[in-house]
């Protein structure tokens, strides 16, 4: 990860340490501030606000679909699969739970990096927590993954420090 950094060309590590400085500078949390994304296929390095980032890197919420989370929490109940299956069809009807499926093992197929509503949620938690909480607030980045590596290849989150050079800035990898 380091190493992809380093490669940053000159522009890049200076646009790097004027968002770290900007961040500084802000008051109160709000939509408005930043997220990196860094694509290490094409050495690019990207901004998006922290209240645009689902719309640009769409979270996976098929596992979250009421369907589906219903019938996991009868099964966690102690119901038994097909009693589980048939209160969900009961529910919600039959198609509805077919396509939530659908959409949950067409996602699963696809590969999303890892990159699920849970984690986003949890993202924009942490942004928010360490902003409030730290006087020199960090950056989130976060690290694409390739694109055609297995699904098992997950975006990375990163947080970068204003202490330093940009290319040398100490992270901290989270699997958040």
């Amino acid at each position: 990860m380091l190493d992809a950094l380093i490669s940053l060309r000159p522009h890049q590590r200076e646009d790097l340490q004027r968002r770290l400085a900007l961040l500084q500078q802000e008051q109160r949390w709000h939509g408005g501030l930043p997220v990196l994304l860094l694509d290490r296929c094409w050495l690019r390095l990207d901004s998006v606000r922290i209240d645009q980032l689902a719309i640009r890197l769409p979270p996976d919420a098929s596992r979250e679909a009421p369907e589906l989370t219903l019938y996991r929490e009868l099964l966690a109940a102690g119901q038994q699969e097909w009693q589980a299956q048939q209160q969900c069809w009961q529910e919600f009807g039959g198609e509805a739970c077919r396509e939530a499926l659908q959409r949950f093992w067409w996602a699963q197929e696809r590969g999303n990096q890892g990159w699920t509503l849970e984690r986003y949620l949890a993202l924009v938690q942490e942004y928010r927590q360490r902003f409030q909480s730290q006087r020199c607030r960090p950056l989130p980045l976060l690290v694409l993954a390739r694109a055609g590596i297995p699904a098992a290849s997950q975006h990375t989150l990163h947080w970068l420090h204003a202490e330093g050079d940009p290319a040398r800035r100490s992270m901290r990898h989270t699997c958040a």
